[in-house]
């Protein structure tokens, strides 16, 4: 269902159920993504969700609800539900195969759509999101990846987490759904969803077709989600009756948009979109579909879906990139907030360690109930910490064996450019504020910022604990990484909402902890490690450090939040 379609690997299997796999289609959060052939020559696209994740209650729960919420969704704007295996591993699901390009490669390929095509697009999609309403569910997540340009007509793809109304809601404290520059306002400060929200989304992917560029600029996420909040839409350029249309779509206050039949009403469309010269070119721009191999290697020994198989990135779980997030139409309570708005937080800015000495942080933190995960356990046994720990107290203690992600991961370090000493801010305070906690990240072979190689973080206390102090570090990437090349998933890079590479924890004491970065972090999935972490130079720009109380496997705050640049 996307323009990307690339070969088979030899670790992917010849088969899904009745299926001949030909090539893969894109990777997500929750699994692989493959273009099939059922035994009469149907094509279908495959959605298999990761082995990873099979034993997660909660996953397997959204996934679970997507197969129903495609198959109750049904319209000429959306693939329909072909088949699926819920009974055992491997978990997948096979909608229509819908050939074309997705929005974003047909503007990245062509440029800017003709205000007329724009407008007739733009009444299509409106239509289509109106049939998907009718049904009790959004889509919480459109923008340009998630339109299909199909000859027939454009398609809206992804119902990854899909809710209807009859449904339960399963959500995350703290967690904005959605892509930063398509999210509407009351999504990122409120995590408030609904029609409106899609509206708002509509009218920036709108905005990004008739400009070529993002609607609300480029540059990191808390940047863009600031300006999606406080800033007027990027429309330079683009026909005035449109960009009143388009404006109206985005306005900041949810009621002050216009209806999905107003947007139709106010688009003027004469024509079907089909007929459309400029659009029938960019529906052929989609790859061709590939023949199946005529022999394939040898398959390894471990059976498909093991760890390995698919893709390796940490689940998202239960929101997984390249699955779109949905919501009913009924908005839902709005999420506590972590301490103070992460739009504030990120505007205000954070006081960092730098150099050999760790500056303290001051941020307020969030309360008990803002804390990540629920599980007080330690986990299926213990360990000494990873790290040489200088300073007395800390050789007796036995901290959990590890920390497992819980929630995706929105924690990112940006860094100041008109900063030469690797000096930056955090978009989200503190969970937990401890003025006693210290921290450092320098290079690992010199007293400087850390860019290449190796790193060497450290922390400690600056009085005696009256009780054990388990910290852990998360070194997070930038980028979503692809498990099999160690670098971003080629393509667009994708946004990491991993809580990345993570250290054993080990027990503050007085005298300084220094743990070395990639050597002593592992990235950690249902209780197994999945692999090592990557060297820095993998994935440049803004890395982002987090320093974790760990009070169990699965319940953890940030009680620091640090960075770095990876030239």
């Amino acid at each position: 269902m996307v323009s990307s379609v690339d070969a088979l690997k030899d670790r992917d299997p010849a088969r899904i159920g009745a299926y001949t796999l030909l090539a893969r289609l894109g990777a997500g959060g929750m699994g692989q993504v493959y273009l099939g052939r059922s035994p009469g020559g149907r094509l279908v696209a495959l959605k298999v969700i990761r082995d990873e994740i099979v034993d997660h209650p909660e996953a397997l729960a959204r996934f679970r609800r997507e197969v129903e919420t495609v198959r109750a969704v049904r319209s000429a704007y959306t693939a329909n539900l072909i088949d699926a295996s819920l009974e055992s591993a491997p978990y997948w699901l096979a909608t229509e195969y819908v050939p074309g390009p997705t929005l974003s490669n047909a503007v990245a390929q062509r440029g800017p759509l003709p205000v007329e095509t724009c407008r007739g697009l733009l009444a299509a999609l409106a239509e289509g999101l109106a049939a998907v309403h009718a049904y009790g569910v959004t889509h919480r997540d459109l923008k340009p990846q998630n339109v299909i340009l199909g000859a027939q007509g454009p398609q809206l793809i992804d119902f990854g987490i899909a809710r209807t109304a009859a449904q339960t809601v399963l959500t995350e404290a703290g967690f904005a759904p959605g892509t930063p520059g398509f999210s509407a306002p009351e999504v990122l400060l409120r995590n408030e969803v609904g029609p409106a929200g899609d509206v708002f989304a509509l009218g920036a992917t709108l905005a990004y077709a008739a400009t070529g560029r993002p609607p609300f600029g480029h540059g990191e996420p808390a940047g863009v989600s600031y300006r999606a909040v406080h800033e007027a839409i990027d429309l330079a350029g683009v026909d005035p009756g449109l960009a009143a249309l388009l404006e109206a779509c985005v306005a900041k206050d949810p009621v002050a948009r216009p209806g999905l039949g107003e947007v139709i009403a106010r688009c003027g469309v004469r024509t079907a979109l089909v007929e459309d010269t400029f659009y029938g070119g960019l529906a052929g721009l989609g790859e061709a579909v590939p023949s199946p191999p005529t022999a394939r290697p040898p398959m390894p020994a471990t059976p498909p879906g093991s760890v390995h198989d698919l893709p390796t990135v940490a689940p998202q779980v239960p929101h997984g990139y390249g699955y779109t997030p949905t919501q009913v139409v009924q908005p839902t309570p709005a999420a506590r907030p972590r301490g103070k708005s992460w739009l504030i937080a990120g505007a205000a800015g954070v006081v960092v360690a730098v150099g050999a000495v760790a500056a303290v942080m001051f941020l307020p933190g969030g309360n008990d109930d803002t804390r990540k995960g629920a599980d007080d356990t330690a986990g299926p046994g213990t360990t000494s910490a990873a790290a040489t720990t200088s300073g007395g107290g800390g050789s007796e203690l036995r901290p959990p064996a590890y920390v497992e992600q819980t929630n995706p991961s929105r924690d990112y370090w940006t860094a100041d450019t008109a900063s030469g000493a690797g000096q930056g801010a955090c978009i989200l305070p503190v969970e937990e504020q401890n003025l006693q906690f210290q921290w450092s990240v320098t290079a690992a072979d010199a007293n400087a910022p850390y860019t290449s190689g190796k790193g060497r973080l450290g922390f400690r206390l600056t009085s005696t604990p009256s009780k054990p102090y388990y910290v852990s570090v998360a070194v997070k990437p930038p980028h979503e990484i692809d498990a099999d090349t160690g670098k971003p998933i080629e393509g667009a890079p994708q946004q990491n909402l991993d809580l990345g590479y993570t250290s054993k924890p080990a027990a503050a004491s007085t005298g300084w902890t220094y743990l070395t970065y990639p050597d002593d972090f592992r990235q950690i999935v249902l209780g197994k490690e999945t692999g090592d972490a990557i060297p820095v130079a993998n994935d440049p720009g803004d890395w982002t450090v987090l320093y974790l109380h760990v009070q169990g496997t699965k319940k953890y705050a940030s009680i620091a939040c640090d960075g770095f640049v990876s030239k």
